[in-house]
């Protein structure tokens, strides 16, 4: 009624067919033209960026030429090959200089990250922090240690990308907290390494992926295999750990992103509980996610070298700075302790079935751990865990690692981890065995749970992995990384007393 009366009051222009045939072909000449300019403004963002990168690649490289002119004698292959612990004893007494560390540790980055393209970018700041160290009165925890970083962790002066453009032009204004504790701890922040795009790569369009790549900085490789990928989100610290470029990184971990680099490329990692460890300066492509709590964790080649790290991270200083996080400091005693476990473990999480190699690690590790002492339990679930009066609680993780690609195709896979995401659960990967040739032959049976489509891809996606590391998951109740440490421990001194890793 109402429109009928305003037709009447307000008749409607006559419009020449020219006339509206022009403004239609107008409109999408614009549209065409404003896509073509935002989509040339995107390029032009990612050129300046890999530009960037490639300036700092080229900046690294010079410095490190110009410290073997000075110090030719450096022995870089014993520096390499020092476990954390040693290395940090070292630095203490002042056997090896920061100096010649910081720069062993870049030439063998720059040689890692040219064949896997695991480095996003050089911290060229990490000179002055070693100028800034030398100078400190009392040497931290991790003095003289270069530490790399997962690309959303904040540094002063640097981007944040999340592996996206909209963030590419916006250095960070200061360093987060972790990265202040790392400092005054005496470590040196040397590199960023590469992520997914969206920290989370999108497949398909719409699938999330554990990959490691996005359209910016492009594909990281597993440096065990070129034909594999190092996982994700933290793929790119795994490949440049795992390849001998950093000796300590930090990750982070919102479904597996630790844990599954860590399986995927041989090395230990720890997700904490949540807010262990402070989040403050960390980016990340979406905020107010509360249900399923992102967490920040350590890196490393063996299980000592995470428990010094969050040794010192735990400190004082991190309490100060984010009173969010609860003033919990490291725990030396529990994770010392050699006092028998009780273990809880299951194989298969009921929900996605993982390959032979896996479920092998997680009964050879079960076998183990009994012969050693240890009270091992078969506990369906978590909702056991207090009936049994478990102390921790061994599993598998998503294993061995995926050819290129496949990750897209398996969200599902990561069920074995992204439960104790949801549960909040310390939980940490140990590397215990390799592929050996009957894990081959016994996939070629494998089956799944249904022989369905996402079983065969499962099949495929870790077909080739003969000599590539296999690993177990080890999870402890909230808030008690210590003994989770201490399990974890346990798990690598046994694994490698049986001649299994």
């Amino acid at each position: 009624m109402i429109q009928q009366q305003l037709r009447q009051l307000l008749p409607e222009p006559e419009v020449a067919p020219a006339a509206a045939l022009g403004l239609l072909c107008g409109s999408a000449v614009a549209m065409v033209v404003w896509k073509w300019l935002g989509e040339r403004q995107i390029q032009q963002k990612m050129e300046e960026a890999q530009r960037t990168r490639e300036e700092g690649v080229k900046k690294m490289a010079e410095a490190v030429r110009q410290f073997r002119e000075q110090v030719p004698s450096a022995h870089t292959d014993a520096i390499l090959s020092l476990p954390l612990l040693e290395l940090a004893g070292r630095l203490q007494e002042g056997s090896l200089s920061p100096k010649t560390v910081l720069y062993t540790y870049i030439e063998k980055a720059l040689e890692v990250t040219q064949q896997t393209n695991c480095v996003r970018h050089f911290i060229p700041e990490c000179e002055e922090q070693l100028q800034e160290i030398q100078g400190q009165k009392e040497k931290g925890l991790l003095y003289g240690i270069p530490v790399s970083i997962k690309d959303h962790i904040g540094h002063k002066g640097q981007l944040s990308t999340c592996g996206l453009v909209q963030y590419l032009g916006t250095p960070e204004q200061e360093d987060s907290v972790l990265v202040k504790v790392l400092k005054r701890q005496g470590a040196i922040p040397f590199a960023k390494t590469n992520v997914p795009q969206s920290l989370f790569n999108l497949f398909a369009g719409f699938l999330l992926s554990y990959d490691c790549s996005n359209t910016i900085f492009g594909q990281t490789l597993n440096p065990l295999n070129h034909q594999k990928t190092p996982g994700g989100s933290s793929g790119g610290e795994g490949a440049l750990i795992a390849g001998g470029g950093s000796i300590l990184g930090i990750g982070s971990d919102v479904g597996g992103s630790i844990r599954l680099p860590s399986s995927f490329c041989g090395l230990c990692g720890l997700k904490p509980t949540a807010k262990r460890l402070s989040l403050s300066g960390v980016n990340g492509p979406v905020s107010g996610i509360l249900s399923v709590p992102s967490a920040l964790g350590p890196m490393a080649r063996d299980v000592d070298s995470l428990a010094l790290c969050m040794k010192a991270l735990l400190c004082e200083e991190m309490f100060r700075l984010d009173p969010t996080v609860p003033p919990i400091p490291f725990n030396e005693e529990v994770y010392s302790s050699s006092a028998p476990l009780r273990v809880g473990y299951y194989d298969t999480d009921g929900f996605f079935p993982l390959p032979p190699c896996m479920r092998r690690a997680v009964r050879e590790t079960r076998e183990a751990l009994q012969a050693a002492g240890h009270t091992a339990y078969r506990s369906q679930f978590i909702t056991q865990w207090r009936e049994l009066q478990l102390d921790v609680v061994l599993c598998p993780v998503l294993g061995p690692a995926f050819t290129v690609g496949f990750p897209g195709k398996l969200l599902s896979a990561v069920s074995s981890t992204m439960l104790y995401n949801v549960l909040n659960f310390p939980a940490g990967v140990v590397p215990v065995s390799v592929v050996t040739e009957a894990d081959e032959e016994e996939l070629k049976l494998y089956r799944g749970c249904c022989d369905d489509s996402w079983d065969r891809t499962l099949k495929q996606a870790v077909a080739g992995a003969m000599g590539l590391p296999v690993a177990v998951q080890c999870v402890a109740l909230p808030w008690q990384e210590e003994l989770c440490l201490c399990f974890m421990k346990e798990v690598e001194t046994l694994s490698h007393g049986t001649g299994a890793a």
